[in-house]
């Protein structure tokens, strides 16, 4: 049976619909970086998407194409995420999408290393005949966080952020957002195929300990 980080990191991947802190472990992520509307009709965002996952599913696949990875086992996709930000700003405003910046990831096992992702990159780029350049391997540590299931649009998600803010203000902390500590959204459901109302992202912001 696959791994699945959803089932075996429920505290990462399933929190409840009321705040909560959490100590956010360092991972592993396929990434690619960039800006502007993410709803834009085959955007620069739309686009980004597919090519995590064309080198994703290369390294899922790795043992079928004969590629060796030491530690390997096999793994159930794991949710996309995003990483938001406006530069020279802390607090994400949403009212103008197209001065966004992102960096969408994929988590990937531990034992993917730097060798292994480029394999897979130039297979993958070889065989879709697609650039995948501004895919990379990154390991990222989120640290102390406040964090919360958010259920619905994501233009609604306003009010969850501040209930998060609060929380962290009664439990001695404040928000930390800055260029390394960025506003991290989790998707766990496909806006292809579930009703904007039962959307349900998992928001997670950067704190610090005031007290």
């Amino acid at each position: 049976m696959a791994f699945d980080f959803r089932k075996e990191y429920r505290n990462l991947y399933r929190p409840g619909r009321t705040p909560s802190l959490i100590d956010v472990p360092e991972m592993r992520f396929l990434a690619v970086q960039g800006r502007g509307d993410p709803n834009e009709e085959g955007g620069a965002y739309q686009k980004a998407i597919g090519t995590l996952y064309a080198v994703a599913f290369t390294l899922k696949m790795s043992p079928r194409a004969g590629h060796r990875i030491e530690g390997f086992f096999d793994w159930s996709m794991p949710p996309l995420e995003g990483f938001w930000w406006l530069p020279g700003q802390t607090r994400l405003d949403l009212s103008d999408k197209g001065r966004l910046h992102w960096l969408s990831v994929l988590r990937v096992p531990d034992f993917v290393d730097e060798a292994d992702f480029r394999w897979a990159r130039d297979t993958a780029q070889a065989k879709k005949k697609m650039d995948l350049g501004s895919v990379s391997l990154k390991t990222i540590r989120e640290g102390l966080c406040v964090q919360c299931m958010h259920l619905g649009p994501y233009d609604t998600e306003s009010a969850t952020l501040e209930a998060m803010e609060q929380y962290a203000r009664e439990q001695g902390c404040q928000l930390d957002l800055s260029s390394e500590r960025l506003h991290h959204e989790l998707y766990l459901s496909d806006p292809r195929r579930a009703a904007p109302k039962n959307w349900k992202t998992v928001l997670r912001l950067p704190i610090r300990r005031t007290v």
